[in-house]
């Protein structure tokens, strides 16, 4: 967890120039499906609007006629019609909002879907270099404008667009002079919205990624208040915060420039013109060229016409976030899954060698952000696990060992060299295949907000109340959940917190066996038991572990007896195979991680690896 004032940002050029059009364009596949009430919402309010512009003419007809002959029962009559018409106008702005609601409620719901399902099949590398809170801003924030957008700032800009476009033709019918004096505006406030996205559009994105980088912070302080309360650090944790709510404060406020700056101009230069208008509007009138109700048409046009003009600067705004929240949207969903072998599987299978257990074949690895010449993390491992055998990895710190074992179920693809199931290479199979084939325990385990039940039989969706008893047998946790308030189906909490380290990874013990998969992978999966926990899951795990094959990363010699033989894994390497006494008797650097005694002969090793 991170405490320093710099939160990561996410590998994206937030300023990088891009079109508002283009962007927002991306769209369109989700709105698809709804286009239909879309633009019937759309066609509604134009009509809607179209109503407001209706209200100068009857005024002029009033002025002009019974107020100008003294006609009480054509006032009252103008009158009825003009509430009508406002009636008519505030039915259909609310039938329009009636119709995007809740499609585009369901736009924003099937995007989020989308987005989830797409990080769930993205591989762990890319979720290594993201953090989550950048992931958790595109899900909810970005989403939620993005549905603003298309309820709300995408309508009101094809309905203030055309109400303009309807106006000024209203405007030039009226008269055409006043209405040239209004249409002046139109070219400088062009240029000045022109001005304003470019600029914009880099601080809106800016404030969305510093959003991302909030909410990375506070959802690492939260699963990490255990460590902030216990080394005192909340008050560093706070600055830290502090520090990124002032740069996102300060984003913000240059956003509120850059908006007060744009309403200047589109509220002051109209009103300007406007004045024009209205006094050589009522010289014309005085000259007798104008009547006295297409003055009072033309003025109410023009008044009508300062909503969809001032809003100018509120939509492109709303544009430009919303072109910035496509943009991080689909620099998620851009990212490419690694393709699966489709119809590869089954010939891979056909050169399948029955009974050849697990086998790494001169396995090179990089990780994927790595350069292509830098040294690999494992350089030519060549290892086989026999079947039904169980072989212990062991190793120094940082000589890759998690590493390793990652590569059996996908987590990372080998650079170079494979990695094969009973002589099939794990590149030739589906995802879903080497998983169902294979099961893993890590080191940290990882538990849900749910209960114990549906934690562990994450490990085998299918599997019933029996087997789930067996495993928790195995695992030794049968006691303590049934001690539960509500025994296996009690909720564990958020990140399993609730209980012990060694509770929780009894019950990840329990995931990796309760679908007795063909092939067996065990981070260290006994270092948080006590020494009598950990002899009787041990008992139990070896009739497990006589029925599949495994693979068992040790760090205790304790755990070593497991296993049939040990490999020593070293510089990337396996320098080293066979039982644990063996080993024990005839390899100085085997000897040193499980014994801690140093010889000249160790420490020659040392300097070989550490070349």
């Amino acid at each position: 967890m991170s405490a320093s004032a710099e939160a990561p940002a996410a590998p994206a050029a937030a300023s990088r120039k891009r079109s508002v059009v283009r962007s927002l364009l991306r769209l369109w596949p989700y709105v698809r499906p709804v286009r239909g009430r879309v633009f019937t919402a759309a066609g509604v309010a134009i009509v809607a609007a179209s109503m407001g512009l209706v209200m100068p003419l009857v005024l002029k007809w009033i002025v002009d006629g019974p107020v100008t002959d003294g006609d009480t029962a054509g006032v009252w009559l103008g009158g009825l019609v003009l509430l009508v018409v406002g009636v008519t106008e505030a039915a259909l702005f609310g039938l329009r909002r009636w119709l995007v609601a809740r499609p585009l409620t369901r736009v924003e719901a099937d995007m989020r879907s989308a987005l989830y399902r797409h990080v769930q099949r993205l591989p762990v590398s890319f979720h290594d270099r993201w953090p989550t809170g950048q992931l958790l801003s595109r899900g909810t924030g970005d989403l939620q404008l993005l549905r603003m957008f298309l309820a709300f700032g995408l309508t009101f800009l094809i309905v203030n667009s055309a109400t303009i476009l309807i106006g000024f033709g209203v405007l030039l019918a009226q008269d055409w002079l006043l209405g040239l004096i209004l249409i002046g505006p139109v070219v400088p406030l062009i240029f000045v919205c022109w001005i304003f996205e470019q600029r914009f559009s880099v601080v809106a994105r800016r404030a969305q990624d510093q959003m991302g980088d909030l909410t990375t912070v506070v959802e690492e302080s939260i699963l990490g208040i255990r460590i902030i309360k216990g080394f005192g650090r909340h008050r560093s944790q706070a600055r830290a915060f502090d520090a990124l709510t002032r740069r996102l404060m300060d984003t913000e406020l240059h956003k509120a420039r850059l908006l007060a700056a744009i309403w200047l101009v589109i509220l002051s230069l109209p009103e300007l013109f406007l004045g024009i208008a209205l006094v050589v509007g009522v010289g014309e009138v005085a000259d007798g060229a104008l009547t006295a109700g297409t003055l009072v048409a033309f003025m109410t046009t023009a008044m009508t016409l300062r909503w969809p003009v001032e809003s100018i600067g509120f939509l492109l705004a709303l544009c430009n976030e919303a072109a910035t929240a496509t943009d991080r949207f689909f620099e998620v969903m851009d990212v490419e899954v690694p393709a699966e072998p489709g119809t590869a599987t089954a010939a891979a299978e056909a050169g399948a060698t029955t009974g050849d257990g697990l086998r790494f074949e001169n396995v090179v690895f990089r990780y994927p952000d790595a350069a292509p010449d830098s040294t690999p993390v494992l350089n030519g491992v060549d290892l086989h696990i026999r079947p039904g055998e169980t072989l212990a990895l062991v190793g120094g710190t940082g000589s890759g060992k998690t590493t390793l074992i990652a590569l059996v179920p996908r987590l990372y693809e080998v650079t170079e060299g494979r990695v094969t199931l009973d002589g099939v290479d794990i590149a030739g199979l589906s995802r879903d295949e080497v998983r169902r084939r294979v099961a893993v325990a890590f080191e940290e385990p990882t538990l849900f907000s749910a209960s114990v039940r549906e934690n562990v039989l994450m490990g085998s969706p299918g599997s019933g109340r029996e087997d789930l008893d067996r495993a928790l047998a195995v695992s030794q946790a049968e006691g303590f959940v049934g001690a539960l308030p509500a025994g296996s189906e009690t909720e564990v909490g958020e990140q399993g917190l609730s209980l012990s380290g060694g509770q929780r990874q009894r019950l990840a013990l329990a995931r990796a066996v309760i679908g007795q998969p063909a092939f067996l992978v065990l981070d260290d999966p006994l270092s948080a038991l006590d020494v009598h926990t950990e002899a009787r899951v041990e008992a139990a795990l070896r009739e497990v572990l006589a029925t599949t094959t495994a693979l068992v990363v040790a760090h205790r010699p304790s755990t070593v007896q497991l296993a049939d033989r040990v490999a020593l894994l070293s510089g990337g390497r396996i320098v080293a195979v066979g039982t644990h006494t063996e080993l024990l008797h005839g390899n100085a650097e085997y000897r040193h991680l499980m014994t801690g005694e140093h010889t000249e002969e160790h420490n020659a090793y040392s300097e070989v690896a550490a070349r």
